[in-house]
């Protein structure tokens, strides 16, 4: 008897690769098991973990993203903070940092002066110290993606936030949606907003670039106690990350759109580019799933330090689905799959390179 082949999933032409792809070609092959492995590759979850006695070890692995056109010393400080945030959301302080740098021919001297200096800067204000890695220029390696680091954290174990929820906890998000968007549509295209408001507004959407980050955000609502689960809204967005938040704790959500913060500097420039504020990419955003007692309580320290915040919906039992309601609508909550940031990223490099 011929046995049916379950087809691969095509891979996208640009953004992360599906779940479906890594559930059937990496999550089944991740090399020799180990008991000490406490968080293993999973959807939802930014980080691995690993047991170390009374102590736990947290890692991420990203990109090291230096986008040229932002200038050195911006883009830098961006590719250090988005690896920080993903260990930061695990209640553990990213400490420790391994970085390869595989830089292109046309790289300056003096460019590499300044994009480690901010490097160094950021870590000694975020507690990193820089323990080991590789830097060469290699025939082949260009921008934005000029190498991968590894960002690890380690404390007690009972300070670690594993991912789960139940029934009565609370979302909390915070800053709102499309913040990466924002930052970085407003820094590549500011002729585009400028002709639609202003100067000054474009000023002001730019200034969102230093919101990429949820370092803060997540040692701020880790402090309050009663999280159960942080995650950092990245591709496909606060939508995107709900979804993902919700299959691995394996519970429903009511997610209430009219409750999220929305920056009118990001409501605007989604405008600008048409894009669709929820589903789109949003480092800096902090998801957050709380203990119903301590919600509040995260709210009102988060607006303490300036960040704003809200709490937008509430966790019910798997079988009651993922629903998002807006006014008096309500529609389940399908995963974006596609980020729109790209589309419209690309779009308009075009549209400007055109000029």
């Amino acid at each position: 008897m011929r046995r049916n082949k379950i087809a691969t999933p095509k891979l996208p032409a640009l953004g992360k690769i599906p779940p479906e792809f890594f559930n059937k070609v990496i999550y089944p092959k991740l090399g020799a098991k180990d008991n000490s492995v406490l968080v293993k590759p999973q959807h939802g979850v930014d980080f691995g973990v690993i047991a170390l006695g009374k102590d736990v070890a947290v890692l991420s692995t990203d990109p090291f993203y230096i986008a040229r056109e932002l200038g050195i010393e911006k883009a830098a400080w961006f590719a250090v903070h988005i690896i920080a945030s993903d260990v930061a959301v695990s209640g553990i302080r990213p400490r420790f940092l391994s970085i390869d740098l595989n830089l292109p021919p046309e790289i300056t001297e003096q460019e590499l002066m300044r994009l480690w200096s901010v490097v160094h800067s950021e870590c000694r204000k975020l507690g990193i110290n820089v323990v080991t890695g590789h830097t060469a220029r290699y025939a082949g390696c260009n921008y934005p993606m000029v190498g991968g680091a590894t960002m690890i954290g380690v404390g007690r174990r009972e300070k670690l936030i594993i991912p789960h929820a139940q029934p009565g906890d609370l979302i909390v998000i915070s800053k709102g949606p499309a913040i990466e968007t924002t930052g970085l549509m407003a820094a590549y295209f500011p002729q585009f907003l400028k002709n639609r408001y202003s100067s000054s507004f474009v000023k002001k959407a730019q200034d969102v670039y230093f919101q990429m980050s949820t370092v803060k955000d997540a040692q701020i609502t880790a402090s309050i106690g009663g999280v159960q689960a942080m995650h950092d809204a990245t591709e496909c967005g606060i939508l995107g990350g709900l979804y993902e938040m919700a299959i691995h704790c394996r519970v429903g959500m009511r997610i209430h759109l009219d409750k999220i913060v929305v920056q009118e500097a990001v409501r605007k420039t989604c405008a600008c580019f048409d894009i669709d504020l929820f589903s789109a990419i949003s480092e800096g955003t902090l998801l957050a799933i709380v203990k119903k007692q301590r919600a509040h309580a995260v709210v009102k320290a988060l607006k303490a330090h300036a960040i704003p915040s809200s709490i937008a919906g509430e966790i019910v039992p798997q079988k009651e689905g993922i629903y998002v309601h807006k006014g008096k609508s309500k529609k389940r909550l399908v995963h974006p799959r596609i980020d729109p940031f790209w589309q419209k990223f690309e779009e308009y490099l075009k549209k400007t390179n055109a000029r």
